[in-house]
């Protein structure tokens, strides 16, 4: 990491105000994993996503770096902390962690990330890891969420980054049919994307 380290009650202070805020709740990074939230009723998802909003404009970017330090709880929350406040300073870093995929869960985060800064930039970033990761049928990491993340992109900007990974018989479809349980490409992360579109709309008020 490029970031300096943090001490230890560092980290567990951060992680206390924004993985797990609430103690009657198991924690906001399990709502965030796989999107969870998106599947709650309508005012129970309203309330998160203010809450995640809040939490988004709040945090200083040195506490976003302490979070990155930590597990993959840690830098799942921050990558979609950083994903709702579209802050595109972290593109490289969340990029590196991405490709390196230290942790199981947390590319999610940077995905959703990349994919709400929404460039060219962002889309080759995604296509890099692809291109390593469908070449690996033995790592089911976050293929889905990359391909979904560069779909998302090229609805933005009209163009066609995921193409050459969906042709017939191509990357995607090589990757898919050495799985357990083969599934096509989705295009999950336009809902998940559309929540934060909406929370800056509506202001985002909310606890933090």
């Amino acid at each position: 990491m490029r970031f300096p380290r943090a001490s230890a009650s560092e980290l567990l202070d951060v992680v206390d105000r924004y993985v797990t805020p609430d103690p009657k709740e198991h924690g906001r990074h399990l709502r965030l994993l796989h999107g969870n939230f998106a599947r709650d009723d309508e005012s129970e998802r309203d309330l998160f996503v203010q809450s995640v909003r809040a939490a988004a404009r709040k945090i200083t970017d040195e506490e976003l770096e302490i979070l990155l330090e930590g597990d993959w709880r840690s830098r799942l929350t921050a990558s979609w902390l950083i994903g709702f406040d579209r802050r595109d300073h972290f593109r490289d870093v969340l990029a590196d962690l991405l490709l390196t995929s230290q942790f199981c869960f947390a590319g999610q985060g940077h995905c959703f990330a990349l994919a709400r800064f929404g460039t060219d930039e962002d889309a080759e970033y995604l296509a890099v890891y692809l291109d390593r990761y469908l070449r690996r049928p033995d790592c089911e990491y976050d293929q889905h969420w990359a391909i979904s993340a560069l779909l998302h992109i090229d609805s933005l900007t009209g163009s066609e980054h995921a193409t050459r990974f969906l042709v017939p018989g191509g990357l995607w479809d090589q990757w898919v049919e050495a799985l357990p349980r083969p599934s096509s490409p989705s295009r999950f992360m336009d809902g998940l994307c559309g929540f934060a579109a909406d929370s800056e709309a509506d202001g985002g008020t909310g606890s933090g």
